[in-house]
């Protein structure tokens, strides 16, 4: 009886039948390893692997900072399997410039934020996907969304339930008599006597958008599923997205994003005066495959070291010093920029400077010193991180120590800049996302000669993907970033109304970046115009450009890149 169950479970699965096939199909290649070929032979036949369990790890990223490791385990021909893992980078909404109280707090609620989201993948998201298979992403993001909203509409609960408690409590102790007069208080002001006011009314700045304490665990999960989707299906992660985004539809050739390889850093404290320039970017022209445009921009940054060791040595090289490229050098050889010789978090150099022309005659000395010309042989983009300079007491911006404009004059400034450096071609907040009128000035003044991004300027990939209007003025295109609760499948869908509204997709690097270097599959599978990963320093930076090269490399070999 037992042999004859024994039969019909093997016949039932067509064992018998599919083993003469396999002896048949193996006879005349005589594989080396016969069983080796056998087991490849009949793993077409096995089971889809399917997520059993995920495991949430509280790790550090490049600066130091707590985030979270995702880590997907399947099971795969019966037994559990270790697929991949994925590495959220951290992401920070406070300035710079914050208060000792305020970076305090905020570490606080990133250390809380992590290990509740090492909580959500490990407990509540283990169950929720378990038994999926990791190439449906779809299905995963979907499944991620709805346990995101539920957690952020309990939130909304408690805090509201927090509300009525403290009314109620501010009701009691309402019968308390009001002082009418503040000892030691500020008078009034006499009629007549100025008071200190915007000189103009300005839109306020709009409240920073709160982030659910946890939401690392979504997007953490939904890129390691991808990336175990992609191992799962035994293609590249970029090659997995990009099936993703045209419906299984590959595209005959692939386009690899533009690089903005961040070379300066310019400090904003004292001595320091230059406060409107954050970064100072690299653009290789297109004409250049990207090991060529690497290898053009370590050679500059090497100049760039050479003439920042001391101002005695900043001169033009011998054979350049009385040609056309030369004299843009002297020009500013005056005052010098100040190298700190440190590297910061965006892996370039930092200094100091005094005024907006000094990193720019700079770069064209280091060019010109190597025989290249700004505006053919390289391109600038420029990072001027607007929102950090405005002083909403007098309703400017302070663009250098003690000096201020108003957002008209931010406009006038910015035109007359890309007239003087046409080599300019990017420039990335400009202005404050709330200067809407401002944007749509600079954007008919400049639209057609630079790119005008907005990153913080822009809003969060969710509020985007919901209404593509909120919080976005108008611009050239958006850098977009992996952080918090953004999906695969939002980036997806985002990118592809970006692309329909003519819009350029940057995929950008947060402050805080780990060691993974799935943003840089993501930004190819995309299809984005540019990425921009901060500079060729730090080991977390350079692990993304190095997978650009072998990307590049590996579809230059398959004959696929465009």
């Amino acid at each position: 009886r037992r042999r004859q169950e024994a039969a019909e479970y093997y016949r039932g699965h067509r064992v018998p039948q599919r083993m003469e096939e396999a002896l048949n199909a193996l006879f005349p290649l005589r594989p080396a390893d016969l069983y080796g070929e056998m087991a490849n032979y009949f793993s077409k036949f096995s089971k889809a692997p399917v997520i059993c369990k995920l495991v949430g790890r509280k790790v550090l990223d490049g600066v130091g900072q707590p985030t979270l490791e995702v880590e997907i385990y399947c099971t795969v021909k019966n037994y559990e399997k270790r697929i991949c893992s994925a590495v959220m980078p951290s992401h920070s909404q406070i300035p710079e410039n914050a208060l000792p109280e305020t970076t305090e707090a905020d570490e606080k609620e990133r250390n809380d934020s992590v290990h509740t989201a090492v909580e959500w993948v490990s407990d509540s998201l283990n169950t929720v996907l378990r038994g999926l298979n990791p190439t449906d992403q779809c299905k995963v993001d979907e499944l991620l969304g709805e346990y995101f909203t539920k957690q952020a509409e309990e939130k909304k609960e408690i805090e509201k339930e927090e509300e009525a408690a403290a009314e109620v409590t501010l009701a009691l102790t309402s019968c308390t008599p009001l002082a009418t007069a503040v000892p030691g208080g500020k008078k009034a002001a006499k009629p007549g006597k100025k008071v200190s006011v915007a000189e103009r009314a300005i839109p306020p700045a709009e409240p920073t958008e709160s982030v659910l304490r946890g939401s690392l665990a979504i997007g953490g999960t939904s890129l390691a599923v991808a990336k175990a989707g992609a191992t799962i299906s035994r293609i590249p992660l970029y090659l997995h997205i990009a099936l993703l985004k045209h419906d299984r539809d590959l595209p005959k050739e692939m386009t690899l994003p533009l690089t903005m390889v961040t070379l300066l850093n310019c400090e904003k404290i004292p001595p320091a005066k230059l406060k409107l320039v954050k970064e100072v970017m690299l653009i290789p022209p297109v004409q250049l495959s990207l090991k060529q445009g690497m290898e053009r921009v370590l050679d500059i940054q090497k100049e760039m070291m050479r003439l920042l060791e001391s101002p005695g040595k900043a001169q033009p090289s011998p054979q350049l010093s009385d040609s056309k490229k030369g004299k843009a050098h002297n020009a500013g050889k005056k005052a010098p920029p100040r190298a700190l010789k440190r590297i910061s978090h965006f892996g370039c150099l930092i200094i100091g400077c005094d005024n907006l022309e000094q990193p720019l005659l700079l770069m064209q000395t280091a060019c010109s010193n190597l025989g290249l010309e700004l505006g053919t042989d390289m391109y600038l983009a420029i990072n001027c991180a607007a929102h950090e300079l405005m002083d909403y007491v007098k309703g400017k911006y302070e663009i250098l120590t003690g000096t201020f404009k108003s957002p008209d004059e931010m406009v006038d400034m910015y035109v007359e800049l890309i007239n003087k450096f046409p080599f300019i071609i990017a420039l990335i907040d400009p202005l404050r996302k709330e200067d809407r009128q401002q944007w749509n000035h600079l954007c008919h003044a400049l639209g057609s000669k630079c790119y005008l991004i907005a990153e913080d300027a822009a809003t969060c990939i969710s509020k985007l993907k919901t209404d593509q209007t909120i919080n976005i003025p108008v611009c050239s295109g958006v850098v977009l970033k992996y952080i918090n609760q953004t999906k695969v499948s939002d980036l997806i869908e985002l990118t592809g109304l970006l692309d329909g509204q003519r819009h350029i997709t940057i995929l950008g690097s947060p402050d805080g970046e780990s060691s993974d270097d799935s943003l840089v599959d993501l930004a190819v599978g995309l299809g984005a115009r540019f990425i921009k990963l901060g500079g060729l320093s730090r080991g977390e930076r350079v692990t993304k450009y190095n997978r650009l090269l072998a990307i590049e490399e590996e579809l230059a070999k398959n004959r696929t890149l465009r």
